[in-house]
């Protein structure tokens, strides 16, 4: 598909400086994008790429300042990484388009109705008394369990697997291997220290517009529900434990794990490997670092770092006091044998 840019702007809303004629019929980044590429710019430290850039056309965000010449015709937007967005969206629909049909050899128990524009690929398992939405997405190789209720759009991928009883909302995206509704981790020693399992006998609740990334587990609940809430995005391989609780449009990065019980904020991000203690509260809008590790409850917002975590600037202070121990102790030392 080749598009222009005054077809571009049009859709985006956008301003036009530089020849409107322009086409581009694939995208690539600025430092490395070549003739017939669409690429964009939203912060000001890839300034100094623009004037060498090989694309086409650019979109870049409306507050940035440049008074330089470039080769590529821009175009004004207010938020470039957005627009970009709203562009790969479309092209994404259609490099994969919405399946509908029913493939064989699948299973559909009895009684389970499939709406006529819903897919269902080849090996897939329907359970009994499974309800789909209109437009459902169910690739190949995919298990859902009786009694589970999934909304109008949502796309489950190749693996996917959905325990019984799970509830999972109005488009919603489950990346390949995701396993919902598994049991929670919970087990009693008796009286001679043998782990007795726990029945777990709750489910899981993800609400709409959750998107949810390769090989993530969500357990269900020992009693009452696991919850995703609305517009929480999970990355790859994140472990969601029994009972937990994720916030609204909350951002969950690989290999996160949270233990059981904990109610997780909204807004709130955590990034790669932060793990978060059970029986905890995080309150909403935090942001905590890489490998940071939670072991309390956080009652304010705020930017937190380190295991266990601290104000992230106290972190970044301290990280540079532990650097210059050796030095430190060296000279303790030194000032010691002086005094001997």
């Amino acid at each position: 598909m080749e598009f222009s840019a005054q077809q571009i702007a049009m859709l985006l809303g956008g301003k036009i400086m530089g020849d409107a004629n322009r086409k581009v019929s694939d995208v690539g980044p600025i430092e490395s994008a070549h003739e017939g590429q669409l690429s964009f710019l939203c912060d000001a430290k890839y300034l100094p790429h623009l004037p060498q850039t090989g694309a086409s056309v650019v979109l870049m965000t409306d507050s940035i300042v440049f008074d330089g010449e470039t080769n590529a015709t821009l175009i004004r937007v207010e938020n470039a990484r957005a627009a970009m967005g709203q562009l790969l969206s479309l092209v994404a629909k259609a490099m994969n388009p919405a399946k509908q049909g029913v493939e064989q050899p699948s299973f559909v128990s009895e009684g389970v109705a499939i709406p006529e524009d819903a897919y269902i690929g080849a090996f897939a398992y329907i359970g009994k008394n499974v309800q789909l939405g209109k437009g459902v997405q169910i690739y190949p190789h995919t298990y859902i369990g009786d009694n589970v209720k999934i909304g109008d759009n949502t796309i489950l991928y190749s693996g996917v697997k959905v325990y019984y009883n799970c509830v999972i909302g109005k488009d919603c995206i489950l990346h390949a291997g995701v396993v919902i509704g598994s049991d929670g981790f919970g087990f009693e020693p008796d009286a001679k220290g043998v782990n007795q399992k726990l029945p777990q006998i709750g489910n899981v609740i993800i609400e709409d517009d959750v998107e949810i990334g390769a090989n993530t587990t969500v357990d269900r609940a020992m009693m009452g529900s696991t919850i995703i809430h609305r517009n929480a995005k999970l990355d790859n391989l994140v472990q969601v434990a029994h009972n937990v609780e994720i916030g609204e449009s909350t951002f969950m990065c690989a290999q996160v794990g949270v233990a059981g019980s904990t109610k997780v904020g909204g807004h709130c991000i955590l990034a790669g490997q932060v793990g978060v203690a059970g029986h905890i509260t995080i309150a909403d809008n935090c942001v905590f670092g890489a490998q940071s590790g939670i072991a309390n409850n956080v009652k304010k917002s705020g930017m937190y770092q380190g295991s266990p975590i601290i104000d992230a600037m106290n972190w970044r202070r301290s990280v540079v006091g532990f650097k210059q121990l050796p030095d430190l102790i060296k000279k303790i030392q030194e000032l010691e044998k002086k005094q001997q």
